[in-house]
């Protein structure tokens, strides 16, 4: 898509643009100047340098959740601080234009200053390397959500894919006690990855409303990344957010087009309060066409138009529905 209508500009730029999960500090920790504005890579190697702040300026994307993740090793937590350290250096040197936020009010108030709103997402609970009490130990650090599994199994549960996969493994009793822990110390419980029944089991557990920060829909696309209607509604009924990922590999289909295919099958299944967007942008995905980084977000606004979404509906998408999860669960 090479060209966004008056209509769709104004509309982008008049709305909220909150998105789920980007992996950037782990570049910031090699070295990454999130400050400076970098090449979008060739397409055959746009794996990174998706996200920086000259080009979320230029694609008015207001809020950002920086996932962390770490290799499923002894000492994770430490790599997880790490990469904590890494983003609030990059705050302190870029004040004006970008601030680590963790409430709503926070973020609605970073937004009107003309900073992009920075959240705190862990990718995979081994970051916690086994000890409840590092829960509260991230919490104090400003971290919201918490993704309870990666790609290897760990003390919580088995992953929807990786080393440990096991479908008849659910939550651990100390995977339930982890989920109790986040809904004490404010933390959003993060479904991205899990295994289907541990899925389920932390549905049970959970008192609080959760995200799916970043994933596909089986109604859409077949494949082990994605989620199924039943959790889609279980998402929805605990008045949670569904982030849409920008992955062609797990979307079925290479350009923007099959974004919109899986957040409208979620609009379709769950209503108008459940989409929102998980785009994995510096996490080795390679984005579809017309999303190739961050200051192609607008595209995705004209697409949306182009395909009958009405506007109430577009600015939900974009980031109201994220906000909303994001004010229901504060920080304690």
């Amino acid at each position: 898509m090479s060209t966004v209508s008056t209509e769709a500009a104004a509309l982008h730029r008049a709305s909220l643009v909150f998105d789920l999960h980007a992996d950037t500090p782990k570049l910031m920790e090699l070295g990454y100047d999130v400050g400076n504005r970098h090449r979008t890579p060739p397409k055959f190697l746009r794996y990174a340098s998706h996200l920086d702040l000259p080009r979320a300026e230029e694609g008015n994307l207001g809020a950002q959740f920086f996932g962390m993740w770490s290799a499923p090793l002894p000492g994770s937590s430490r790599a997880i601080h790490t990469q904590i350290d890494a983003l609030e250096a990059a705050v302190r040197k870029h004040p004006g234009r970008m601030a680590s936020v963790r409430s709503a009010d926070e973020l609605r108030a970073a937004r009107a200053a003309g900073q992009l709103a920075s959240l705190l997402g862990i990718e995979g609970g081994h970051a916690l390397d086994g000890r409840l009490e590092n829960v509260e130990v991230f919490a104090r650090r400003g971290v919201r959500y918490l993704g309870l599994l990666h790609f290897s199994a760990n003390e919580i549960g088995a992953p929807a894919k990786g080393v440990g996969r096991d479908e008849a493994r659910g939550l651990s009793g100390f995977g339930r006690d982890v989920v109790r822990e986040c809904d004490r110390t404010g933390i959003i419980v993060d479904l991205a990855h899990i295994n289907r029944r541990g899925f389920f089991e932390v549905l049970e557990v959970a008192t609080k409303p959760l995200y799916v920060s970043h994933t596909g829909v089986l109604g859409v696309k077949e494949h082990w990344r994605n989620i199924d209607d039943e959790q889609i509604r279980a998402v929805a009924q605990r008045g949670g957010a569904v982030g849409v990922i920008f992955a062609p590999r797990f979307l079925g289909g290479p350009g923007i087009e099959s974004v919109v295919d899986h957040l409208l099958h979620i609009r379709n299944v769950a209503g108008d309060d459940v989409a929102a967007l998980g785009s994995d942008f510096d996490g080795f995905v390679k984005p579809p066409d017309g999303l190739g980084d961050v200051a192609a977000l607008p595209n995705l606004t004209e697409a949306l138009l182009r395909r009958g979404v009405p506007e109430v509906a577009i600015r939900k998408i974009l980031g109201e529905n994220a906000l909303r999860v994001l004010a229901d669960v504060p920080p304690t």
